[in-house]
């Protein structure tokens, strides 16, 4: 059943795009889902990966994804002993159409690059963007160290995927997310992110990567 506030947020039409704004078209709620898409995430990680948004918007926003059932909340085992939030199996269907927008909105004049990125958005902008023909040329094993974070990575017939880092990887990447960004869009050096291991397959995982053409006439 509809919480009383949700109906201003009916658009009484049976389109999916319609149901699908209702679902996760607030603001903040596609940004708050994103940062799940690569695990479980405590509250105040989620706060810090997302500065912009207030303790209060937050929670409302995370208790609607959970009764709308696109997200979860978990205890994590002990010894952690801690809640968490994660994204449903449905919900995680939804980096999709992540992807699509980011797509559409890289071609944008109006697109800022220089803003704050978190690791998540970072990671799955890789996802995004790869060149999945030249990827599918060399398999990797990488952990991406960020400030307050690691993640493994496979890289496997041109498809990336993510999950707890591994040991001994082929290449470990260390960083801002920032820098990640500008050394795979932006032009930057590799010397911008540091390197332990094969620095031939940083180049090489770097090189897979570009954004779209910019919209022609604006």
């Amino acid at each position: 059943m509809a919480r009383p506030d949700e109906t201003k947020r009916r658009y009484e039409d049976a389109c999916g795009t319609a149901h699908a704004l209702e679902l996760i078209g607030d603001r903040w709620t596609l940004l708050v889902l994103r940062e799940l898409m690569l695990g479980p995430r405590r509250f105040s990680e989620l706060r810090a990966d997302l500065p912009g948004i207030s303790a209060r918007v937050l929670t409302q926003r995370l208790t609607e994804l959970e009764e709308r059932g696109v997200v979860q909340k978990k205890v994590l085992p002990a010894p952690a002993n801690v809640q968490v939030y994660d994204a449903t199996p449905w919900g995680r269907e939804a980096e999709s159409i992540l992807q699509e927008m980011g797509r559409w909105a890289a071609r944008s004049p109006g697109h800022d690059t220089t803003l704050p990125l978190s690791a998540v958005s970072v990671l799955l902008s890789f996802r995004t963007m790869i060149d999945r023909e030249k990827a599918a040329k060399r398999d990797l094993a990488l952990r991406f160290d960020f400030p307050n974070r690691s993640y493994g990575a496979r890289l496997d017939a041109g498809q990336l995927t993510y999950g707890e880092p591994q040991d001994d990887p082929d290449v470990v990447l260390a960083g801002a997310p920032e820098a990640f960004a500008g050394v795979a869009y932006g032009g930057a050096p590799l010397d911008l992110v540091f390197v332990d291991g094969d620095r031939a397959a940083a180049q090489h995982f770097f090189s897979l990567f570009s954004l779209p053409p910019k919209v022609e006439g604006h």
